[in-house]
Formats: structure tokens, C-alpha cells, sequence
């Protein structure tokens, strides 16, 4: 269902009605809004640990080494990513999540979230008040609208040289680009390295570094291994045929993620 939010909007820009605070009155995602976590497996206890092997692979690298900065989770579901920042001794974690029933998995175990929306959330902190902001969710269940301004507004809540990690669907991948914008009624678009790059320049950001998601990460299992070596293979077969076609493309994995920094200077 598509969030609604009370308040004295502004005419509508691109079919996007925003309040004077530039925070949209309505979501366009109707079924999975950006600001909930729908990924999780059906046991959602036991995606702990997945998770926790996923994150640990793809996100730890690009996120301050400081445990004692400030870190929001948006669309934080359960806690997963939460949950493994507090096991890699990070003091100062906060998870949010519009799906009250999503948190209360979270809650059980003790983790800092809570239930808010996400535009109304940030609306309240553009003071600079974070190091680090990661959505679990992917961009392409926003508007590319949206998804501007949402960026803007993490820009703003960040601190001077803070970071943000965020990722979409990969639309370079010619396998499953175009599955992944179709099996959805709420994934708006799809992104290349080069256009998740624009995304984050006009949400205000700098020193962006697209990269590859890693799906095949369970070492313990050793299909994982007959996973990794199939997709290397077609994905350097998919960079040679670019190539060929005078594309300049590096990554072309399922998922694409990018990490960018708000710039020290005003």
C-alpha cells in the first residue's frame, strides 16, 4: 500500500506531490515501499546468520571503522544488518522500519530499532547527526524522483565526510536486468554503475564507488563454490561481449551497490 503522510503539499513536480519540507505526501511503491525490508527468508530467525554472511561480504569494508560512529539502518526489517554491526562492536547503530512487525523480530533481540517512515524520519535529523546511512532496501523501490530526493535528504543528515551505501538492481546484467524490473510492480528502474553514479552526484554526493554485490558468499557450502565459478564465467563472457559493443561497462553482477561520501566542504 502506498505511504501517505498529512500535511500542506506544494503543487506537483513531475507527478510527485512535495510537502514545503520537500518530503513527498505519497509514496509511489504500492505493495513494497522503500522504507521496509522484503527480503527476508519466511524463517526469519534463521536469515540471521545468512545475512549476517552477506553483509559481512559485501558491507563491512565501506563502512567507518570507527565503532564509535553513528550508523542508521533504514529499512532495517528484523535487524540483520543491525544485529551484525552490534557483533562487529559498533556502539552507536540505530535501525528503522515501517513495518511494525518486522521491528518487533528486532526488538526481541534486544537491537536499537524502531518503527518510523523514512522521509518523515529524516525530515527531522537534516542536521548532520550521522556517519554512515545505509538502506537495506533497494533504491529502485523509490521513484527516480524519489530516490533524488531521498539521497538529498541523507546527504543533509549526514556529517561533513559521512557516508552512504546504497544499492539497486543491475540493469547490465542481460540475464536478469530486465526480469527485475518486470516481476515487480514497485521496482521502478533499473541502474548501471554509471547511472547509480548520477543518482548519488545529484543527490549531492562525492568520491562514489559503484560495486559488485556478492550473492555466492557461504563458504561452508559447497555449491556455493559451483555458483561462484558458473556466474564468473558468464559475467566475464558478459564484459567481453560489451567490449565488443564499445560499452564500457565493469560490473555486471545482480545487484549493484555504491558507496559515495557527503562533501567536507558546505
Amino acid at each position: 500500500m502506498s505511504k501517505s503522510f498529512s500535511a500542506s503539499v506544494t503543487p506537483l513536480r513531475d507527478g510527485l506531490a512535495v510537502r514545503t519540507d520537500g518530503v513527498p505526501v505519497k509514496l509511489a511503491a504500492r505493495l513494497e515501499p522503500f522504507d521496509s525490508y522484503w527480503q527476508a527468508p519466511a524463517d526469519v530467525e534463521k536469515g540471521y546468520k545468512s545475512f549476517s554472511a552477506y553483509y559481512r561480504a559485501n558491507y563491512l569494508a565501506h563502512i567507518p571503522e570507527d565503532r564509535n560512529a553513528k550508523i542508521l539502518v533504514i529499512s532495517c526489517g528484523p535487524g540483520y544488518l543491525v544485529d551484525l554491526l552490534v557483533q562487529c562492536g559498533y556502539r552507536h547503530v540505530i535501525g528503522i522500519d515501517s513495518d511494525g512487525g518486522k521491528v518487533a523480530h528486532a526488538l526481541k533481540r534486544g537491537l536499537a530499532c524502531e518503527v518510523a517512515e523514512v522521509f518523515p524520519y529524516l525530515a527531522q535529523r537534516q542536521n548532520g547527526e550521522f556517519d554512515c546511512i545505509i538502506p537495506e532496501q533497494e533504491l529502485n523501490h523509490l521513484t527516480i524522483e524519489e530516490t533524488i530526493s531521498f539521497l538529498g535528504m541523507c546527504r543533509a543528515a549526514l556529517r561533513p565526510g559521512g557516508k552512504i551505501v546504497v544499492y539497486a538492481m543491475n540493469g547490465a546484467n542481460p540475464l536478469v536486468g530486465s526480469e527485475n524490473l518486470a516481476h515487480n510492480i514497485d521496482h521502478f528502474y533499473n541502474v548501471t554503475e554509471h547511472s547509480l553514479t548520477q543518482l548519488l552526484q545529484l543527490g549531492g554526493f562525492e568520491h562514489i564507488k559503484p560495486f559488485a554485490l556478492k550473492l555466492y558468499v557461504f563458504w561452508k557450502n559447497p555449491l556455493n563454490y559451483v555458483g561462484l565459478f558458473v556466474t564468473g564465467i558468464m559475467e566475464a563472457a558478459m564484459k567481453i561481449i560489451f567490449v565488443l559493443y564499445g560499452k564500457k561497462v565493469r560490473i555486471v553482477s545482480k545487484k549493484i551497490a555504491a558507496v559515495a561520501e557527503r562533501p567536507t566542504a558546505a
